[in-house]
């Protein structure tokens, strides 16, 4: 894979990466903040990484993500090392509902008050599917509606290991849910088929894996790349 990515320590474990809770996950998400563009195929930016499963379960395979802007993009980045299972009717960089039946990265964002959030879906692929809700699995509109001025990108490596990435405009995250310091958010990730593996980056709370929780979203934190 041609494009760079920060990788500290232990496989994707970053330096400062918080965890919290039996399931080994984050109490903060991180959006690293760049002085210069972010472009694909040379995203300099540092990967945090899921180990343990929503059960708490270790991953043999960790999961990997970051989330990075610039002053125009924010970026959401995903990877893992195993083949992906790909939703049939998928397609590179195009919109697509139901990727979550399959292998995804999904990105929550939300309100400070956690009233409204958007939802995005990563297919290893690159293809992709967003929806905005006003509250926990309601729908702000029944029809999928597709953002605009969104690209995807991924890139697979000979072993079927892979990476993706999703570059959202930030003036529309900012009208839409006033994104910025006080945003809540989440990042998660559904891996394997016919018997997936949930994982989340914040603590959602107990029972069965539901990650429309927005009460649960951790407040973003930004801090600047750091130097490699």
């Amino acid at each position: 894979m041609t494009t760079n990515f920060q990788i500290a320590g232990d496989f994707f474990k970053a330096p400062g990466l918080d965890r919290a809770g039996a399931a080994g996950q984050t109490r903060n998400v991180t959006v690293f903040e760049s002085n210069t563009a972010l472009i694909w195929g040379d995203l300099d930016v540092p990967l945090l990484g899921l180990t343990k499963d929503w059960h708490g379960v270790p991953l043999e395979d960790p999961a990997g993500f970051s989330l990075a802007m610039d002053g125009r993009r924010l970026w959401f980045i995903a990877t893992h090392r195993k083949p992906a299972s790909l939703h049939p009717q998928s397609r590179p960089g195009k919109f697509m509902p139901g990727l979550w039946e399959h292998d995804v990265a999904e990105l929550f964002l939300a309100t400070p008050s956690g009233d409204r959030y958007f939802e995005f879906n990563l297919s290893p692929n690159a293809a992709w599917w967003s929806c905005e809700f006003k509250g926990p699995r309601i729908r702000e509109e029944e029809a999928d509606i597709i953002m605009p001025e969104v690209a995807a990108f991924s890139e697979l490596a000979p072993d079927g290991g892979w990476v993706a990435a999703l570059s959202i405009p930030l003036d529309l995250l900012r009208a839409r849910i006033d994104f910025g310091p006080q945003s809540l958010g989440n990042v998660t990730f559904i891996l394997g088929n016919p018997e997936p593996s949930y994982l989340s980056a914040a603590d959602l709370g107990s029972g069965e894996p539901d990650f429309h929780r927005p009460s649960h979203f951790r407040k973003l934190r930004f801090a600047p790349v750091p130097p490699r």
